[in-house]
């Protein structure tokens, strides 16, 4: 299974390869008091409903890391 930013969030948290390549972009992540809303969504709608705390430019390195799992 190949993962994107329109991966669900959950399936990222779920696989511990995903989930380091979230944490080394966006640490803290896993641990958000909220993220529990955002696991049933893809990446990148999550991170419009983020209020500015998942930016492009992250969305952007984290796409790349993810396409480079194969």
């Amino acid at each position: 299974m190949s993962f994107s930013i329109e991966s669900k969030l959950g399936d990222l948290l779920d696989n511990e390869a995903t989930k380091a390549i979230l944490e080394k972009h966006m640490p803290g992540i896993s641990t958000h008091p909220q993220i529990g809303m955002g696991k049933g969504f893809a990446l990148s709608m999550v991170a419009k409903f983020s209020g500015g705390l998942i930016t492009d430019e992250m969305l952007q390195k984290v796409n790349a890391d993810l396409a480079a799992l194969g």
